[in-house]
């Protein structure tokens, strides 16, 4: 059948009826969806409400990468996990969730670390990717492949109380991308630990800023609304404060700027 010809059956307009009614989205927004790829890295404290909320409004394909495994610690924020599935590799635990909620979505399982090369690969022809890392090296690395293959990027990070959230559109020739934000040999001088096991977090604010990654993506799937594209969004969840912080393309960009 032809990609973008409108197929739902009757349950499934039941399904989704309250997104379908919204102006501007339509059934044909749905069917955007549908014939949607979207790689999230990462099925952590982002990664968890990101893909829940994007299997539940329905993004036909999905693929989750992550190599490590749920521990007890995770459960106070990786909502997606559950008790019984210590012990279990996070994409193959997500999975489980991810089709009790909405089994005709298609759930690709990625349980190893990727090289640049692979990541090229899985990353080529998405219609966006979902950065919820929680170390500079792979949203480096992420940030180059999405480069390269010009995919939209949406990235966040969070830790202890505050968090940030920033869509990098690559397929557009002026966007900025992570490395403009963060330049790659300054942060490997100059970071610190960053991790949540470190320096703690507080739940919903992950929480919040997974959500946020799932909007955008669902934005940019649809072409609706106006994205976080070259804008930096800082929450800080005791003040409950965003600040915006405008990006600019980097033209001595070791990354894009190259492209």
């Amino acid at each position: 059948m032809p990609k973008n010809e409108i197929t739902f059956n009757d349950e499934q307009l039941l399904r989704y009826s309250r997104q379908i009614m919204l102006p501007h989205f339509g059934v044909e927004g749905q069917q955007q969806l549908q014939d949607a790829h979207v790689v999230i890295i990462g099925i952590g404290g982002l990664g968890s409400p990101a893909a829940l909320y994007l299997a539940a409004s329905g993004v036909g394909s999905l693929t989750l990468v992550d190599f490590d495994n749920v521990d007890n610690s995770n459960l106070q924020r990786q909502i997606i996990h559950n008790t019984g599935n210590i012990g279990d590799n996070k994409a193959a635990s997500a999975k489980k969730t991810l089709l009790a909620i909405n089994p005709e979505t298609t759930i690709n399982c990625i349980d190893k670390k990727l090289t640049l090369e692979e990541l090229n690969s899985i990353i080529s022809g998405a219609s966006c990717v979902i950065d919820a890392t929680d170390n500079f090296a792979a949203r480096f690395l992420i940030n180059r492949a999405c480069v390269k293959q010009h995919v939209a990027l949406v990235s966040a990070a969070a830790i202890q109380y505050q968090g940030q959230i920033c869509v990098f559109d690559l397929r557009l020739e002026n966007s900025a991308c992570y490395a403009c934000l963060y330049a790659e040999e300054q942060a490997d001088n100059s970071q610190e630990n960053t991790s949540c096991s470190e320096n703690g977090i507080l739940a919903p604010v992950v929480g919040v800023l997974g959500s946020m990654q799932a909007l955008e993506a669902i934005k940019l799937i649809c072409n609706i609304g106006e994205t976080l594209q070259n804008r930096l969004f800082i929450f800080d969840a005791l003040a409950l404060q965003w600040r915006t912080i405008k990006l600019n393309k980097d033209p001595k960009c070791q990354v894009c700027s190259l492209r």
